[in-house]
C-alpha cells in the first residue's frame, strides 16, 4: 500500500445567506487531498499513454475519461488539487435519498436456464448489499452540504448542476443549494415519473404511493443558458386567437371589425397584421369572426418541467437505483454540448458515463462502491468497443464525413483514491459481520444498527479503526436517551491504542450503558470473521509464434460455493461449467506489473451467456508478461501473470 500524503485544498465560502441550520453544521474551509493510484486502463485504439496522476493540464488536449474508486469527498479534493477547479460543465448526481433502506442487487450465476435446478429451487447467490441509505437527519444534511460545496468549486462559470431527489429530502436540499449557489441561480425543479406502483393494505395506507422524483437544476452564474429539449407531441395545422395579454397603443386597433378585449391587445401591429392577412396566416374565425392566426403542423414541442412521458429508473444492469438513459440524454442535451465535461460522483450503475460516452461528451465518474465500479467499467467497455469497431470499419470504407465529425474518446482510466482495497464491499462486509456475530438489525433506529442479546450494537465504519471520537459520538447519543439502560457493544475493525484505557475508565463511572468492544481481528469468539478464502484460477498462458494463447482451465470461488450450498438449501448445487461463476475476463498483453492496461475484454452481453474462456492475442515482442484478470459474480478479482 502506498504511503498517503495529505494535502489541504482551500474551499471558497458559500456567498448565499445561511438559511438552514442543523446540529454540527460546519462549512468547509479546507479539504484533505490524497494521491490516486492508477489501477486499470482501457484503450482499444492504443493511442493513449496512461497517466500516473491525471491533472487537467496533462489531459485537456489528449483527453482520457476518468473512473475513480473512492469516497467522493476525497476524489473531489484530488480533482481540485490537480487543476479541475472550474473545469466541469455539467454535474448530475443522484445521491442517497435518506430512505432508511439498504440497496441490494440479486446475484446470480451465468448460464443457468431460468435460474432453476432440477428440483425447481432457485439457483441464486442471494442478495449483495450495494450501499446503506440509513442516516441520522443532521449527518445526512452535513454530508450533502459538504459535497455540494466541493461541487460548486469544480463547476465551470457557465456550468449547470442537476441534483436528483425524492419528496422526503428535496425541500431541504433546495434550501442548501440556495445557500451555496444563490437563489438567483435556481433554474427549475423538474418532475419526472417514477415506476408506477399499485398496492394497498386492506385496512388502508398511511400515505399515497410516490409517483415522481425531482430534478433540481442550478447554474453557477445567471448568464448560463439552457437548451430546452424537445418532446414528441404531434399536432395538425390549427388556428389560434390573435389577442394577447397587456395594453399597448400600437397593438390596439380595429381588426376584422373587432377591437381587443378589455386589458388585452393584438399580437402584432397593424402593418404586420395586414402582411399576415395577405399571406393567408391571419383570418376571421369562420363562425365567430374573431381574429385568429395559423399554426403550422408540428411533431415536437419544447419540454417544460413536467417529464411524465418517461421514467427515472431502469432495470438493465441489476444495480439498485439504476437511472434511465433517456432521462440522462435529456439532461445532457439540455445543459451541455459536445466535447464538454460531465461529472457524476454518485455514479451507481454508470448511466451518466454511458450516455456521455454515446453523446460525445468527456466524463468523470466516481463511486465508493466496488460493485458500482465493476458495473460501470463493464458497461463502458462495451460501448467504447462498439464505437471503435464502427469507427475503424467506416475509416477503411472511407465513409467518414468530416462535416459530421464528432469528438471521439476511445479510452478511460480507472484510479483508486486513498487505497480503498478491502476485498469485500464495505457495506457487505458490515452486513456479513452482523450475520457472523448474530446481531439482530433494528431498522427503525437511526444510530444503533441492532441488538446482541440485551445489548445495543454500534457498527464502526470498517474503513478506519475505532477512535475516541467514535466513542464520544456513542456517549452523545446516549445523552439524548436518558431512559436507555442497556449496555453497548461496539463492533470495529482495528482500534486506537487509547481505546482500551478509555473504556476501562468509562465503565467504572457508568453502572449502566457500559461499553464492550468486538474487534474483528483479535476477538476470541468472533475473530474468525476475516478468514477469507480467495478465488483460485488455473490459466494456461503460452506463446505460439506471434500469438499468445490464453485458456482458463478451471476457476473456483469458495465464497460462491459457500453461498450456493447454504445449510438451509435442501439439495446441494452442482455447477456443470465453472464459467458460470465468472462475470468478466480482462487481459493485458503487455503487463508492466503496476497498471493493468485492458487490451482485451470478454464481457458477455446477456446474463445467460458464458465467457469464452479461450483467447488468442497478437503479440510481437520477444518476451512479455501476459496478465489475466478474472472477476467473479460477487466482484472478487483473481490476477494471473506469466511471461511468454
Amino acid at each position: 500500500m502506498s504511503e498517503k500524503k495529505e494535502k489541504k485544498i482551500k474551499i471558497i465560502e458559500a456567498k448565499g445567506r445561511p438559511m438552514l441550520n442543523w446540529v454540527g453544521k460546519k462549512p468547509l474551509d479546507y479539504v484533505k487531498g490524497f494521491p490516486a493510484q492508477l489501477a486499470e486502463t482501457f484503450d482499444p485504439s492504443g493511442k493513449f499513454a496512461p497517466l500516473e496522476t491525471p491533472s487537467f493540464e496533462k489531459i485537456k488536449d489528449n483527453w482520457q475519461n476518468l473512473l475513480f474508486h473512492g469516497d467522493n469527498k476525497e476524489v473531489l479534493a484530488f480533482l481540485l488539487e490537480n487543476g479541475f477547479r472550474g473545469k466541469v460543465d455539467l454535474i448530475y448526481i443522484d445521491p442517497p435519498f435518506d430512505s432508511n433502506a439498504n440497496y441490494i442487487r440479486k446475484v446470480e450465476l451465468r448460464g443457468f436456464k431460468q435460474n432453476k435446478n432440477l428440483e425447481g429451487e432457485d439457483i441464486s447467490l442471494g442478495e449483495q448489499i450495494q450501499y446503506f441509505d440509513i442516516w441520522s437527519n443532521d449527518n445526512y444534511l452535513e454530508f450533502i452540504y459538504e459535497r455540494l460545496l466541493l461541487l460548486k468549486e469544480i463547476l465551470s462559470e457557465d456550468g449547470f448542476i442537476v441534483v436528483h431527489m425524492n419528496a422526503a429530502r428535496v425541500h431541504y436540499v433546495k434550501i442548501i443549494m440556495d445557500e451555496i449557489f444563490g437563489p438567483m441561480n435556481f433554474r427549475n425543479e423538474i418532475i419526472i415519473k417514477r415506476i408506477r406502483k399499485s398496492y394497498a393494505e386492506s385496512k388502508g395506507i398511511t400515505s399515497l404511493n410516490e409517483g415522481c422524483d425531482y430534478l433540481l437544476v442550478y447554474s453557477k452564474s445567471t448568464n448560463s443558458k439552457l437548451l430546452p429539449p424537445l418532446r414528441y407531441s404531434p399536432k395538425e395545422e390549427r388556428w389560434h386567437g390573435f389577442d394577447a395579454p397587456n395594453i399597448r397603443p400600437n397593438l390596439t386597433y380595429e381588426l376584422f371589425g373587432e377591437l381587443p378585449p378589455a386589458g388585452r391587445c393584438w399580437m402584432k401591429n397593424k402593418i404586420e397584421a395586414e402582411k399576415m392577412i395577405k399571406e393567408g396566416l391571419l383570418r376571421p374565425n369562420p363562425s365567430t369572426g374573431w381574429p385568429e392566426y395559423k399554426l403550422e403542423a408540428t411533431e415536437f414541442i419544447l419540454r417544460d418541467t413536467l417529464w411524465d412521458d418517461i421514467t427515472a429508473s431502469a432495470f438493465t444492469t441489476d444495480y439498485p437505483t439504476e437511472k434511465k438513459e433517456e432521462m440522462l440524454e435529456l439532461i445532457l442535451e439540455m445543459a451541455s454540448k459536445e466535447n464538454q465535461l460531465v461529472l457524476d460522483c454518485f455514479m451507481g450503475s454508470g448511466t451518466t458515463a454511458a450516455v456521455a460516452q454515446k453523446r460525445s461528451r468527456r466524463w468523470i465518474g466516481v463511486d465508493i462502491n466496488k460493485g458500482s465500479i465493476h458495473t460501470t467499467y463493464k458497461r463502458i467497455q462495451g460501448i467504447i468497443s462498439e464505437q471503435y469497431e464502427t469507427y475503424v470499419k467506416e475509416s477503411k470504407q472511407k465513409k467518414l464525413n468530416k462535416e459530421d465529425d464528432k469528438p471521439l474518446y476511445f479510452s478511460f482510466s480507472h484510479y483508486k483514491v486513498n487505497d480503498y482495497d478491502l476485498q469485500l464491499l464495505r457495506t457487505e462486509a458490515i452486513e456479513l459481520a452482523m450475520q457472523h456475530i448474530g446481531i439482530q438489525r433494528i431498522k427503525t433506529d437511526i444510530f444503533f444498527e441492532g441488538t446482541l442479546g440485551k445489548n445495543l450494537v454500534k457498527m464502526i465504519d470498517f474503513n478506519h479503526p475505532l477512535t475516541l471520537l467514535d466513542l464520544q459520538l456513542v456517549q452523545d447519543e446516549l445523552k439524548k436517551r436518558p431512559d436507555e439502560n442497556r449496555n453497548i457493544t461496539v463492533v470495529c475493525l482495528g482500534e486506537e491504542l487509547a481505546v482500551d484505557t478509555f473504556i476501562e475508565d468509562y465503565n467504572k463511572k457508568h453502572p449502566v450503558n457500559k461499553l464492550e468492544v468486538i474487534e474483528l481481528r483479535t476477538d476470541k469468539k468472533y475473530g474468525k470473521f476475516l478468514i477469507h478464502k480467495p478465488s483460485e484460477a488455473k490459466v494456461d498462458i503460452k506463446r505460439k509464434g506471434d500469438k499468445a494463447i490464453v485458456e482458463i482451465k478451471n476457476f473456483i470461488s469458495p465464497s460462491i460455493i459457500e453461498r450456493l450450498n447454504d445449510p438451509e438449501r435442501l439439495v446441494k448445487v452442482k455447477i456443470p461449467d465453472f464459467r458460470s461463476m465468472i462475470d468478466v475476463v480482462l487481459i493485458d498483453s503487455d503487463y508492466d506489473g503496476k497498471v493493468f492496461n485492458i487490451t482485451y475484454s470478454d464481457v458477455p452481453e446477456k446474463k445467460s451467456d458464458l465467457v469464452e474462456g479461450k483467447y488468442e492475442l497478437d503479440i510481437t515482442a520477444k518476451k512479455r508478461k501476459i496478465a489475466v484478470k478474472i472477476v467473479d459474480m460477487l466482484g472478487e478479482e483473481v490476477l494471473i501473470v506469466k511471461e511468454v
